[in-house]
């Protein structure tokens, strides 16, 4: 069944086993990132921080910081079992679609329309989000973090921002971190690839003002919805309804006609005026590093709507591994089925937490001509928010993409300088701090297949040490006999 709530979430959690409760006083100027960092690198469980100084509010951080806790989010066994359901579904659609026939598509589609329409956003009348309407607090009244010593303040770290483009009616919900600077502004860190910082253009060019709406801590399909690489155009609360296998629940915004979470623990209402921009940052990101300081547009909180005894959610970042590192294994084996519906070629697909989402990419293929690797490094590089990755490593269809001591043995063996390092100039994430410019840089394939006289290698390719499948299960059955 899908999470009524965050705290539905929460709940399941803790009958799971998987989360700890923390009930003694704790300071969220870099103390819980402390004890966060540490639970989170040693694979500890989802916290519940029941006192923090300062808020009334208690802070829940965590929670989909494991495989088995984003399988759960996502109300599924693991999340290979929900990369099955998505490709079913897709290779089902691409069946119609390559050889379609009225009279079978009908009776096909009959027994899916109750699921498919069960999964369509529906609108709540008497939202959670609104059961109190606040126009006095402020930033101050939530427990924000300060998560590492260089940052420029403290940040919200897990915000859905939702926004709209009013000339085409299109909705986008996206993560963007804020930077708090006083208890009624804070920085609004959308990228200029993000489809919140497009509508946002239109209004500067319009020079009007920009509503925004800010939902804190949803049903965790919601949160990781907000996070995915989603085609431009495509809500981000119909994806969280296909995850969670029912609608998302929406609501109109107090203050404008922008939709949002109606399960959210709070709602930060205002706007974004064009004419306005300030410093944000640094701020310790995934990277490992302190983002850059750079200008970005200013939101004014206006009023705060939320649950009665809301809980306020939070995430940290940096060196790996980190919650968000599961949250980008889910987009990696979600979105994994479609990759290989639109490249066939494709067997598996890795991207290690070391790469931190953007900076590598390992692929498996089933190679069938000279220069199949680039090709498929190029599709990539095509692929939405797959622009960004700096690094991708090419490998055979035998070579398990996820086993990385197997991927650098291959690499480190198979590799000519020459012959086998494609540079492609482009687009780059704004956290890349590697390249001379800002967004924009050099991307590097490294093409680690075998390779034959077609590719104008004329010496014998030499085979992998293999042992005998026999031998092998004839040491497995005398291995107490060997003394071990």
């Amino acid at each position: 069944m899908a999470y009524q709530s965050l705290q539905d979430f929460i709940g399941a959690l803790e009958k799971a086993g998987e989360l700890k409760r923390i009930s003694v006083p704790v300071d969220p100027r870099l103390e819980i990132t402390a004890i966060a960092d540490r639970i989170m690198r040693e694979g500890g469980p989802a916290l519940l921080f029941e006192q923090v100084r300062g808020s009334a509010y208690p802070l829940a951080i965590n929670l989909m910081g494991s495989e088995r806790r984003m399988a759960m989010a996502l109300n599924a066994e693991s999340l290979d079992a929900k990369a099955r359901e998505i490709s079913d579904l897709i290779a089902w659609a691409w069946s119609l679609a390559r050889d379609f026939n009225v009279f079978r598509a009908i009776p096909e589609a009959i027994p899916k329309l109750p699921t498919a329409l069960s999964v369509i956003p529906q609108k709540k009348s008497h939202p959670l989000c609104q059961e109190v309407v606040d126009d006095i607090a402020g930033f101050d009244s939530l427990p924000v973090l300060t998560c590492w010593p260089q940052d420029g303040g403290p940040f919200l770290t897990l915000p859905l921002v939702c926004t709209e483009d009013r000339e085409t009616g299109r909705r986008n919900m996206g993560m963007y971190r804020m930077q708090i600077y006083d208890n009624r502004t804070a920085g609004m860190h959308w990228h200029l690839h993000k489809d919140g910082a497009h509508f946002f253009q239109k209004y500067r060019e319009r020079g009007e003002r920009m509503p925004v709406a800010v939902a804190l801590g949803c049903d965790p399909a919601v949160i990781y919805a907000a996070t995915a690489p989603l085609p431009e155009g495509v809500w981000e609360l119909l994806f969280a309804g296909f995850l969670r296998g029912k609608g998302a629940e929406f609501c109109k915004a107090t203050l404008s006609d922008l939709l949002i979470p109606a399960d959210a623990e709070f709602v930060l209402e205002g706007y974004v005026d064009p004419a306005e921009s300030r410093i944000e940052g640094p701020f310790g990101d995934h990277t490992g590093f302190y983002s850059l300081q750079d200008e970005y547009p200013v939101f004014h909180l206006e009023r705060i709507t939320r649950r009665k005894n809301p809980v306020y959610p939070a995430t940290i970042v940096g060196i790996p591994p980190k919650e968000d590192c599961w949250m980008a294994k889910a987009t990696e084996r979600l979105f994994l089925p479609l990759l290989k519906q639109l490249c066939p070629e494709i067997v598996d697909i890795a991207m290690p937490f070391e790469g931190v989402f953007h900076n590598c990419v390992i692929v498996s293929i089933q190679k069938r001509f000279p220069g199949h690797a680039r090709k498929v490094m190029n599709f990539l590089w095509g692929m939405g928010q797959m622009m960004y990755t700096k690094c991708i490593i090419v490998v055979d269809d035998e070579v398990n993409p996820q086993n990385s001591s197997e991927v650098a043995w291959r690499a480190f063996n198979n590799v000519d300088g020459k012959r086998d390092l494609a540079l492609s100039d482009g687009p780059l994430d704004a956290l890349d701090h590697s390249s001379p410019l800002p967004r924009y840089g050099t991307r590097i394939g490294i093409d680690a297949t075998r390779k034959g006289p077609d590719e104008g290698h004329t010496r014998p390719w030499p085979a992998p040490l293999v042992m005998e499948k026999s031998i092998e299960e004839l040491v497995k059955q005398r291995w107490k006999e060997y003394g071990f």
